[in-house]
């Protein structure tokens, strides 16, 4: 795991602000989480935005995480909701538990921040290692279409927000170049901190790098690591994949 890849992740405050809200996978894992029993493994939980959500269902969890400020955030907020969950700081790249799993699972497009080769393949036989004979494996990543991969260089608007903290508006922007060779997405994030009459008051950039794998890449990928795929959609609601994808949403199940 890249650990020079993190600006996006240092404050996870910050990073809550932006993606709590996200709803859309968890009625999709819930759904295969009430299919098996014991205990279910989030990889690269983050501050555990989907991990605490189905903790409050009742489901046993354990996050994995190699960023140790998103963890400490995940353990004071299930502390705070009495939350029983195993907080973990390994690479997920080589983590080693106690114990097996009938379904782990990793989403917010985590699966982009394995990089390399030898990342890719380390996460995927780790994953195996911990994941009883046929059972599920569930992960979303982006999807490399042409209008993903070959957007402007420029500085481009992205969204607004409102900061809770202050009330303020956010705009985000991004600026974005594709490396073919290394399948490799370079972002510079820019967020401007605006006051009440549009000023901006304060601008960070941070910058991140992000793997893109093609579908027929991906089905060889983890046929090589002992996996079928079940399913792989456009979105969590489960629509087929399709050439106009913005995302691709993987079930694979542990067949060696």
């Amino acid at each position: 795991m890249n650990k020079d890849n993190f600006e996006e992740y240092e404050d996870p405050s910050l990073y809550d602000h932006e993606n709590d809200s996200f709803m859309d996978d968890i009625d999709f894992l819930k759904k295969w989480a009430t299919k098996q029993s014991g205990t279910i493994i989030d990889i690269a939980c983050g501050t555990g935005r989907a991990t605490i959500k189905l903790a409050r269902d009742g489901f046993s969890l354990i996050g994995v995480d190699v960023h140790g400020k998103m963890l400490e955030a995940a353990r004071k907020k299930s502390l705070e909701q009495n939350l029983d969950i195993d907080w973990v700081q390994q690479d997920c790249t080589d983590f080693h538990l106690d114990k097996k799993s009938q379904l782990i699972y990793s989403v917010g497009n985590s699966f982009q921040h394995f990089l390399t080769n030898e990342d890719q393949d380390g996460l995927l036989a780790s994953v195996n290692r911990h994941l009883e004979m046929g059972r599920v494996f569930i992960f979303g990543t982006r999807f490399p279409s042409t209008e993903e991969l070959l957007q402007p260089s420029t500085e481009e608007y992205w969204r607004s927000y409102v900061d809770p903290n202050t009330e303020e508006k956010v705009d985000v922007f991004t600026i974005s170049t594709y490396d073919s060779l290394e399948q490799i997405q370079h972002y510079v994030t820019i967020r401007k901190f605006l006051d009440h009459n549009g000023n901006i008051l304060e601008e960070k950039r941070t910058n991140i790098r992000l793997r893109y794998v093609f579908p027929k890449e991906m089905e060889r990928l983890l046929e090589a690591h002992g996996f079928e795929i079940l399913h792989l959609y456009k979105d969590w609601n489960e629509t087929p994949i399709s050439a106009d994808s913005y995302q691709m949403i993987v079930v694979c199940r542990k067949d060696r």
